[in-house]
């Protein structure tokens, strides 16, 4: 068996669902040591803050780090030297900061790639998404395929994740924390400043740092008495959906190409440093508990032994049977983005303008 060929077993209709990973994780101070979880603005009932689900004073689940959040931290690993030639750099010119496609907050159908001279390129490959041919996408953003895409603002195209990692903590004490600023010296007293007379002169007093400004209550962190989490999942399943048109060899390639840049992306460890408070590590106590398995649509789950290397040499073989899209640097078009913003040009705003002029000939023919 090839190294082009060893994963092929993943690729077939009888093949395993999914991959998942379930590690245990700690802070860096210890299994006790106090973690800062992700927070959330207030909205739909919710009162912002921690995401925390079940009694907050028994047992409960907290997210310390969302799917969303995992991917920002896993699909930029392309951009580094190690794994740059995987894919096409893709890199947009807005001003004098040079972006990269991976580092845009909706990537490939992200405003700022859209906005530039890869319009018309990713408005084609998005509509070929939609007649099932991603080998296009392929070639310009290969890592949407990986970690799902929608192009909300154009052609409605939408592709799943395929690898999902997510971080929870189980029976959380939640704390909080109250802190003091002193000023350097009594800016007030010593008639350096007048005495503020109204609240919004004390505001802006207290937001400079002339006065002393207490702050009591707020968040501070949690202490996971249950323990910590990371799940994360690659949907073969999903992959196999993915097709470049009925061209059986074509479809072949493109899936093990995107199977060697997920398995690279799966099997790296997006730990560590996740915020302020936050740096998490595996946990050697609870290392029988670590689980690396293929799941089958029977439910039975076979032991899974893929390191991160092996998947990076797979990944190599896979891209260079491939081909891999060229990498480029492209403008950000400023014409094109103010066309963009009065919604001329996508795929929507035509489709409203041929359904309203369809509208108005079968009004005049009924005339």
């Amino acid at each position: 068996m090839s190294e082009l060929t060893q994963f092929d077993y993943y690729l077939k209709d009888d093949g395993p669902a999914a991959l998942v990973i379930r590690e245990p994780l700690m802070p860096v101070e210890g299994t006790d040591g106090v973690l800062f979880p992700a927070t959330f603005a207030s909205g739909d009932n919710f009162p912002g803050g921690y995401n925390i689900d079940g009694d907050l004073n028994g047992a409960n689940v907290c997210l310390i780090d969302s799917v969303g959040s995992q991917a920002n931290r896993i699909e930029p690993l392309f951009a580094k030297e190690k794994y740059a030639a995987l894919i096409p750099q893709i890199v947009v010119k807005a001003g004098e900061k040079h972006v990269n496609i991976l580092e845009a907050g909706h990537r490939a159908g992200d405003a700022l790639v859209r906005c530039s001279e890869l319009q018309v390129e990713l408005q084609n490959a998005f509509k070929s998404i939609l007649k099932g041919d991603a080998e296009p996408l392929a070639k310009i953003a290969p890592t949407s395929l990986v970690f799902g895409v929608w192009d909300s603002r154009d052609t409605q195209a939408k592709l799943p994740r395929l690898v999902a990692s997510t971080i929870r903590a189980y029976n959380v004490r939640k704390l909080t924390r109250s802190a003091q600023f002193n000023p350097a010296t009594e800016f007030v007293n010593d008639n350096l400043l007048d005495e503020p007379t109204d609240k919004a002169t004390k505001d802006a007093y207290a937001e400079r740092g002339f006065i002393h400004v207490p702050a009591t209550g707020s968040h501070g962190g949690v202490i996971a008495t249950g323990g910590i989490r990371r799940d994360a999942t690659l949907g073969l399943a999903a992959l196999r959906l993915l097709t470049a048109g009925s061209d059986e060899k074509k479809t072949l390639a493109l899936r093990r190409y995107v199977l060697g840049l997920a398995l690279v992306a799966f099997t790296h460890n997006p730990s560590g440093y996740l915020r302020q408070g936050c740096m998490l590590v595996l946990d050697p106590s609870k290392a029988n508990e670590r689980e690396f398995v293929e799941v089958h649509p029977t439910g039975k789950r076979k032991p899974a032994t893929i390191t991160h290397e092996i998947a990076l040499t797979f990944a190599a073989e896979a891209a260079k049977a491939f081909g891999v899209g060229d990498s480029k640097t492209v403008d950000f078009d400023r014409k094109r983005a103010k066309e963009d913003a009065a919604g001329e040009g996508d795929s929507k705003s035509k489709r409203k303008k041929e359904k309203k002029a369809g509208a108005i000939a079968n009004s005049t023919e009924n005339k």
